[in-house]
């Protein structure tokens, strides 16, 4: 029906999961032109997730890719094609940041997309960001990178630390306000395209903190700014939520703190999640950016006198890793 055309089949783009991206030719409305294949392979992935919150996404007025055909024994779907212009790819070519500049307006865009997202997807339709899963994404960071990567054993004392520190990051989100996140919103998940952004990786979107998404934005995975730059883009993000009647915290810098410690979070899972990429899944390309979530979570720590246990676990590995060089 989409007169697909198999011999030109060619890598789309690399994934962190099980999944893989394959682009094809074919034909739509009688006019050539080109799609993306999902290889979701079955028990590891479910495209039925994917499918579903695709569906809660398109109906909320936002842009994921639409899917035209899917095979959920075999775990294929076939999907718009919404191009190779990763806003990640863009900023990193035009990484000034001024206003009018490349990297202003797609965050600025971003922002107000996140938005609707929030306004628009249907917390209630998504499984919880509950504590069991904070919890076990925490515990990623001494299983995979304090014990796997570094080789270290912490003390019982150094242990009750970490639970402390677990308790108040845990404790900080489940008190925020509920609403749907997409769990990735980073540049390298937002794609330039008609309307914008092109929204990809949302299939593990669930209900939980409000400032999640604004501090994976943020604070991205694979590209950095200055603080200044950090806190502007935020306070716009902040109003903009204000206006659109989302429960974000009234005073700013109750909102700046919870986007922090809610990144801190994220981070000390990523550290995780990058070196079980390295030495479980053969990806170890993944941890190259391990300093610069160091230096996050080391900024984080030092800022907040609550956590400043984290510092002296945090101190052997990243003390190595900032002192390679690693700056923003």
């Amino acid at each position: 029906a989409w007169g697909l055309q198999p011999e030109t089949l060619a890598a789309a783009s690399a994934d962190a999961s099980f999944r893989r991206y394959l682009r094809v030719a074919g034909a739509r409305d009688g006019q050539p032109c080109t799609f993306v294949i999902m290889d979701a392979p079955p028990p590891q992935e479910d495209v039925r997730l994917f499918v579903r919150i695709t569906g809660l996404i398109r109906q909320a007025g936002l842009h994921a890719p639409e899917v035209l055909a899917c095979d959920e024994d075999n775990g294929f779907l076939l999907l718009e094609d919404l191009g190779g212009q990763l806003y990640l790819k863009v900023m990193q070519a035009e990484p000034a940041t001024g206003p009018g500049s490349v990297a202003d307006t797609l965050m600025r865009s971003a922002l107000a997309a996140l938005v609707r997202f929030q306004c628009g997807v249907p917390a209630a339709e998504l499984a919880p960001y509950d504590e069991a899963v904070l919890r076990r994404e925490l515990e990623l960071f001494p299983q995979w990178c304090v014990q796997q990567e570094f080789g270290i054993t912490w003390t019982s004392q150094e242990q009750t630390q970490w639970e402390r520190v677990c308790r108040l990051l845990i404790d900080s989100a489940l008190a925020q306000p509920v609403v749907a996140v997409h769990r990735d919103w980073m540049p390298r998940n937002l794609m330039v395209a008609e309307p914008d952004p092109g929204i990809l990786d949302f299939q593990d979107a669930l209900a939980g903190p409000i400032t999640y998404d604004h501090a994976s934005l943020l604070r991205d995975a694979f590209i950095s700014w200055d603080e200044a730059q950090e806190i502007d883009w935020a306070v716009r993000g902040w109003d903009l939520a204000r206006k659109a009647g989302l429960p974000v915290a009234e005073d700013f810098g109750e909102h700046w703190r919870q986007l922090e410690w809610m990144g801190l979070q994220r981070h000390l899972k990523v550290l995780g999640i990058f070196c079980r990429l390295k030495h479980r899944d053969g990806k170890p390309a993944y941890a190259q950016d391990l300093p610069r979530f160091f230096a996050y979570a080391t900024k984080v720590a030092l800022r907040y006198r609550e956590l400043a246990p984290l510092l002296k676990l945090l101190e052997p590995m990243s003390g190595r890793e900032v002192a390679a060089g690693f700056t923003f």
